[in-house]
C-alpha cells in the first residue's frame, strides 16, 4: 500500500497540543522528532556509546516537527486537506510498505572480516573464496560486522582463539562476536548484554550457523551493579570479549582478571579515539599487560593478558 508522509514543523512548546488535535482530525499516530528530547536520549544512555555520528546530530539540529502516516487515498486525502487548513503549509512525501519492510537489506552485503571470516546477511549466499562464512540476521542491535570495532574484535579473536576454548562475550548485543569464536574453534561461549531483547537474538543468529545451546548461552543484566551475575559467569575463560564503550571497559577491566584463564586473553573495544589512554591505565591497574592495541578509522581495540 501507498502512504502519504506528512510533516508538520511545530514549536517545541505546542507539540502535546497539536497532536491531540490532529488525532481529532483522524491521525492515527504520530513520530514527533525534537531536538531537547534527542539531546536527553543522548544524556541519559551515555552508556551505551561515547560517540554520535556528527550527521545524525546535525539532523536534529533545530528540529521540532511532527510526522504522520496517511493512507493515499480519499480517507487519506481527506485528513492531509484538514491538517493543511488546520496548519497551512506542510511537507508531503510519498511511501511505500516495501521501503520500510524490505529496503534496509540492500545496505547489508558479505563483509570480509580479517583473514578467514566472512559476515553472510541472512538472505545472502555465501560467497565463494573459502572463508568461514559467520551467518547473521541483521536487526535493531548492535553488531553487523560492518563497524570498525566488531571488525578489529573479529581480527583479534583469529589470533586468539583456541580449539575448544571457552569464551565470555560482554555486552554482546547481536552476539556477533561470540558466534565467530564458535565458528572460529571455540567449544562454548556465553553472552550477557545490558539490552533483554539481546538473548533471543544472540541464540537466533547462533541457529543460522548451526550452533544450539549446547554451545552458545545468553542471558541479560548489568555486569557492573549486579554482584551475583558476576560470580555465576564463574571464570577460567580462554577469551573475554568486551565490544561496548569506554566508560563501562574502564570499570569492567577490574573484574577481567576474574573471568579470564591464566593464560587468557581480554580483547576490549568501542573505545572512541580519544579515550585510549584512559583505557590503558585502567587495564594496567587492573593487572592486565597489553599485548596488541589496534586502531581503525577513530576507534581502538586492545588484547591483553594477566601481567
Amino acid at each position: 500500500m501507498r502512504y502519504i508522509e506528512v510533516t508538520v514543523n511545530t514549536p517545541p512548546e505546542a507539540l502535546d497540543r497539536r497532536c491531540e488535535e490532529m488525532s481529532a482530525m483522524g491521525v492515527g499516530g504520530f513520530v514527533i522528532e525534537n531536538e531537547a528530547d534527542f539531546q536527553e536520549f543522548l544524556d541519559n544512555n551515555h552508556q551505551y556509546w561515547d560517540y554520535v555520528d556528527q550527521e545524525l546530530a546535525d539532523k536534529f539540529t533545530g528540529v521540532s516537527r511532527i510526522k504522520c502516516y496517511l493512507t493515499d487515498d480519499e480517507a487519506g486525502r481527506d485528513v492531509l486537506r484538514a491538517v493543511r487548513a488546520a496548519y497551512g503549509e506542510v511537507q508531503i512525501a510519498h511511501v511505500e510498505d516495501s521501503d520500510w519492510e524490505n529496503n534496509w537489506r540492500e545496505f547489508y552485503k558479505p563483509i570480509e572480516v580479517g583473514e578467514k571470516l566472512v559476515v553472510v546477511p541472512e538472505w545472502e549466499p555465501i560467497p565463494e573464496g573459502g572463508r568461514l562464512p559467520l551467518r547473521l540476521d541483521p536487526g535493531l542491535i548492535f553488531g553487523t560486522g560492518s563497524h570498525a570495532t566488531t571488525r578489529m574484535c573479529l581480527a583479534a579473536l583469529e589470533q586468539a582463539v583456541r580449539p575448544g576454548c571457552r569464551v565470555l562475550d560482554l555486552g554482546c548485543g547481536s552476539g556477533i562476536l561470540g558466534i565467530g569464536a564458535l565458528v572460529l574453534g571455540a567449544g562454548s561461549c556465553l553472552g550477557c548484554d545490558i539490552d533483554p531483547k539481546a538473548p533471543e537474538v544472540v541464540m537466533a543468529n547462533a541457529a543460522l550457523n548451526g550452533i544450539g545451546p549446547d554451545r552458545m548461552r545468553a542471558c541479560a543484566g548489568d555486569i557492573l551493579t549486579d554482584a551475583s551475575l558476576r560470580r555465576g559467569f564463574g571464570g577460567g575463560y580462554a577469551l573475554v570479549l568486551a565490544n561496548i564503550v569506554a566508560d563501562v571497559i574502564i570499570p569492567l577491566s577490574g573484574y577481567a582478571g576474574d573471568f579470564l584463564a591464566p593464560d587468557g586473553v581480554f580483547i576490549a573495544s568501542g573505545i572512541i579515539e580519544g579515550r585510549q589512554d584512559e583505557v590503558r591505565v585502567a587495564m594496567e591497574r587492573s593487572g592486565l599487560r597489553i599485548t596488541a592495541h589496534r586502531c581503525e578509522e577513530e576507534w581502538h581495540c586492545f588484547s591483553a593478558v594477566l601481567a
